[in-house]
């Protein structure tokens, strides 16, 4: 079978401190694997039998993660955006972090294959 894995995006023009931007990385992998359990439980499962890989890479700003996210949607990748409760850091709303899967390697390179990592 094919490389299962999940990638987080996470935006590279906001200034989050480390704490909260482990939280919202945090925030963005489990709601993605939520949505990915509902979509292809099969795929969820090689991927947590595969050791759960996970890759975080940065984007420039909250029009690049949306881009993304709407790619992902349309080719029906499961993934998941993260908003912001604004309670610390950040303005109530904030888009921080897209979380990817898990799924195919390959569909989600697609469209991250450029990405730097964080």
């Amino acid at each position: 079978m094919e490389e299962i894995k999940q990638v987080i995006l996470v935006r590279n023009d906001l200034d989050m401190g480390k704490g909260k931007l482990a939280a919202q990385v945090a925030h963005a992998s489990i709601m993605s694997y939520l949505i990915a359990v509902k979509e292809n439980k099969e795929i969820v499962d090689e991927w947590m039998k595969g050791g759960q890989k996970k890759i975080v890479l940065k984007v420039d700003d909250d029009k690049a993660i949306k881009r993304l996210f709407e790619a992902f949607k349309f080719k029906k990748i499961p993934c998941a955006l993260v908003n912001d409760a604004g309670l610390t850091q950040l303005p109530p709303g904030t888009i921080t972090t897209l979380g990817v899967g898990p799924w195919k390697k390959s569909e989600i390179d697609f469209f991250t294959s450029a990405l730097k990592l964080l």
